[in-house]
């Protein structure tokens, strides 16, 4: 009998994630913007609070479970997670990037506060992500603060969501290759994702099998997200998505659906969830059962 499959069934992701969620607005209510100018603490506070699935953070109270890590650790690692995913979606939204005006359903942060405090607030959201990671006043040893710092800094920086972000933005108009688009992915969207596992890991002391699988299912359900994503642009209305939709169409970027159309974009995301899965079940660990849930809504979202 499979008693994964049996778990599984009783697992209530709604529950469970209502639970962590609020431990991480309780936390993010509670960090952001404080001590700061009251013309910055407002957008940094309105650009992170109160909206947003907050997927990074549940994936790294997942991971961290999941190993049994330190749960201190584990909510101001996903802490951190949301703040840089917060702080990229304000810089993405300016006009000299993606020129968006609605972000999780309400108007975006240039053009609610104007363009200088909403660079200000992205760049304020950027350090404050590795200020929780390096607290004075914790005993988290300094060896853990040191990896969580390396794996946020590494998955939001050229070689990360920064360098995805640049080869976005030169390949407007232009007809790439789906190995190109993957890897623009990879960057731009996996990789903070995989690195929310990773993090989530790193707050305790996984065995390097169990590790390198927690990496290969992040890297699996980040490169699925944005395939969704790419999907939810054409068949979701602004309403659903938060944000504006057809927006991809509109401004010519090569995404999953412009060049392997819609059902097969839908395949492939069924196939990188089948990879999230295999790696879940290679990796040993046996409590999963929220890793496993994620990856389900992830894919369900296309449907």
């Amino acid at each position: 009998m499979d008693t994964r499959v049996k778990v599984e069934s009783l697992f209530d992701l709604d529950l469970w994630s209502a639970q962590k969620l609020s431990l991480v607005e309780q936390a993010l209510d509670r960090w952001v913007g404080q001590s700061a100018p009251a013309s910055l603490t407002q957008p940094m506070r309105y650009a992170v609070l109160d909206g947003g699935k907050r997927l990074r953070p549940m994936l790294v109270l997942a991971s961290s479970e999941a190993i049994g890590g330190n749960p201190r650790a584990a909510l101001r690692a996903a802490c951190a997670t949301e703040l840089i995913h917060a702080y990229s979606l304000v810089h993405d939204d300016m006009p000299c990037m993606d020129n968006d005006v609605l972000r999780r359903g309400k108007p975006t942060v240039h053009v609610k506060f104007g363009q200088a405090s909403a660079l200000l607030a992205g760049d304020a959201l950027q350090a404050l992500a590795f200020e929780l990671l390096t607290p004075a006043d914790d005993d988290l040893p300094e060896s853990m603060q040191a990896t969580l710092c390396r794996l946020l800094a590494r998955a939001a920086g050229a070689q990360g969501m920064a360098g995805g972000q640049a080869i976005d933005l030169q390949s407007v108009g232009v007809r790439l290759e789906e190995p190109q688009l993957r890897h623009m992915h990879q960057l731009k969207t996996g990789a903070l994702l995989q690195a929310s596992v990773l993090m989530g890991a790193a707050t305790g002391h996984a065995e390097p099998s169990a590790y390198r699988a927690l990496g290969d299912y992040g890297a699996a359900i980040g490169l699925a997200f944005q395939v969704v994503d790419d999907i939810l642009d054409v068949t979701a209305d602004s309403i659903t998505l938060g944000k504006t939709a057809g927006k991809d169409a509109e401004q010519d970027k090569p995404t999953y659906v412009s060049i392997l159309g819609l059902e097969r974009s839908r395949g492939y995301a069924k196939s990188l969830h089948a990879q999230s899965v295999s790696a879940l079940k290679e990796s040993g660990l046996g409590n999963c059962d929220a890793l496993y849930a994620l990856a389900d809504m992830i894919i369900e979202r296309a449907y």
